[in-house]
């Protein structure tokens, strides 16, 4: 592939990076993946909708690193936060001696006044356990270590999570991490003892768990309120004027009624929100439009095939290259090889929030990853294929008088070319499984539909977002061979493909 093409096919994928941070767009609302957090985003979306300013959704990102680090960097403009969050977690080393309000203009945000309920962190167990052990404090896991403890994945590594609580109540049990909706499950089936809780959550009754007093007052006061960037008032002042409403209108029972309705009735967020905005808030709220389940997959099948093919034509340009240079320079093709390998070994997620304050929320971060994450097969199967060429081969090209280029572009490119599409298909299938991933930055694709079913306990969305994508795998896999049966010589072709 000549160095124009690739050049392209690189300026491309930046400048879909870029394009992500135009300016002109309209208001970004952002929610953490769970419920109640896309109820809120819900409400402030319908406001501002109703407020005549456009706005967009960016439903269930990722953990609080993902959407505050979004936030700052102008990717989103507002989301839905706690006021423990910020204080023990995010902003804790800059709280300590400031106001909150100071500490956040400094980072160039804003925050509103409190919604009006406090959704805290407890523990819970089953109410049958717990009283057959005679359990009511967090104090008294002490003297249980068989219990098997699970946490929800963003408090088993927080500050305000699984470490503090293990040193101040001084517990030597050991803690798994595990999806908070998944952790209920546990519960309820018997997997698992005692696991962390919010307040606000309605499984607490449905599941009929007791909350552990907090007898050691490890927990702090988590206040529901509104982050957003400082910019926003001047931009969008209609915007903020319109979910600044929101502020003192929320009490607990009412959040916990609101997600009953969604996690124990199955009535969608959307619908949860511009019901209560309507009725106790605003009668200009204007809800999402519904999308009809097969404009949904269509539509999600749009977003995964061009994270799939741009970030596959991207690690084709760059891996074939690179798989050469390995082949004719054997000592830097080990760093090559390597590095590409060492690529692969950072997690997904982890990878995605690095890419963040570079490449926004959205697809670029998700293209550049799964970029990233082709190369290995790529580079490794090139290389791979130009060292195995037979030696009589390479010979008789030489007796030829053929220069190396030509060499390498009429002899060794084609005798390797078997090798080259076997990790291309590699690649691709890698690329479609790992894409699912990309909704918890808001790139939406199959991976969105399999989070929010996941979330729901609703196996139809999974198999809406695991079905498709795994008909893409196969169908990319199937086309791919159907070219290489094309440009491959039939007396180049595995014995199995010959025909």
């Amino acid at each position: 592939m000549n160095r124009t093409l690739r050049g392209a096919l690189l300026a491309g994928l930046v400048g879909a990076a870029a394009g992500c941070q135009a300016s002109g767009r309209p208001v970004v609302v952002a929610s953490k993946s769970f419920t109640e957090s896309v109820i809120l985003g819900e409400m402030v979306a319908a406001l501002v909708r109703g407020a005549g300013v456009p706005v967009e959704h960016r439903r269930q990102l990722g953990g609080t690193e993902v959407v505050f680090r979004a936030l700052e960097t102008g990717a989103v403009d507002v989301y839905p936060e706690y006021t423990g969050t910020l204080t023990k977690e995010i902003l804790r080393k800059e709280v300590a001696d400031r106001p909150l309000a100071d500490v956040l203009a400094a980072h160039g945000l804003r925050a509103t006044k409190p919604l009006g309920f406090d959704n805290s962190y407890a523990l819970a167990m089953t109410e049958a356990r717990a009283a057959a052990l005679g359990i009511r404090r967090v104090s008294d896991l002490a003297a249980h270590p068989e219990l098997r403890l699970v946490f929800s994945n963003e408090v088993m590594n927080r500050g305000d999570g699984w470490p503090g609580l293990r040193a101040r109540y001084g517990l030597h049990h050991e803690a798994r991490g595990m999806d908070h909706d998944l952790a209920y499950r546990a519960i309820a089936s018997g997997g698992a003892d005692v696991t962390d809780v919010y307040t606000t959550d309605p499984e607490i009754h449905a599941y009929k768990l007791r909350v552990l007093e907090d007898d050691r007052h490890f927990f702090a006061t988590y206040e529901a309120l509104l982050v957003y960037r400082a910019d926003l008032a001047a931009r969008a002042p209609a915007a903020v004027a319109a979910f600044e409403r929101l502020e003192g209108r929320l009490d607990n029972p009412t959040m916990i009624g609101l997600n009953e309705r969604t996690k124990m009735a199955g009535v969608a967020e959307s619908e949860v929100a511009i019901d209560f905005v309507a009725a106790n808030v605003s009668d200009k709220a204007i809800g999402a439009p519904r999308q009809h389940p097969l404009s949904s997959i269509a539509a999600r099948a749009g977003e995964h095939s061009a994270l799939v093919l741009l970030s596959l034509l991207a690690a084709i340009a760059l891996a074939v290259p690179l798989g050469i240079i390995a082949a004719r320079l054997p000592r830097l093709g080990r760093y090559v090889v390597g590095a590409a390998g060492l690529l692969q070994t950072i997690p997904s997620l982890a990878l995605l929030v690095l890419l963040i304050p570079l490449l926004g929320i959205g697809s670029p971060p998700v293209i550049a990853a799964l970029f990233l994450y082709g190369l290995l097969p790529i580079v490794r199967n090139t290389h791979a294929g130009l060292v195995g060429i037979p030696e009589p081969l390479e010979i008789s090209a030489r007796a030829l008088g053929l220069p190396p280029r030509a060499r390498l572009r009429l002899v060794e490119l084609p005798l390797a070319l078997p090798y080259i599409v076997a990790g291309i298909k590699t690649s691709a299938v890698i690329a479609v499984g790992t894409a699912t991933v990309g909704a918890l930055v808001g790139a939406g694709g199959f991976g969105q539909p399999i989070l929010t079913g996941i979330r729901l306990n609703d196996f139809g969305l999974i198999l809406q977002g695991a079905v498709p994508a795994a008909l893409m795998a196969v169908g990319l896999e199937a086309l791919l061979g159907a070219v290489e049966k094309r440009v491959v010589p039939r007396g180049l072709r595995p014995p199995d493909q010959a025909r």
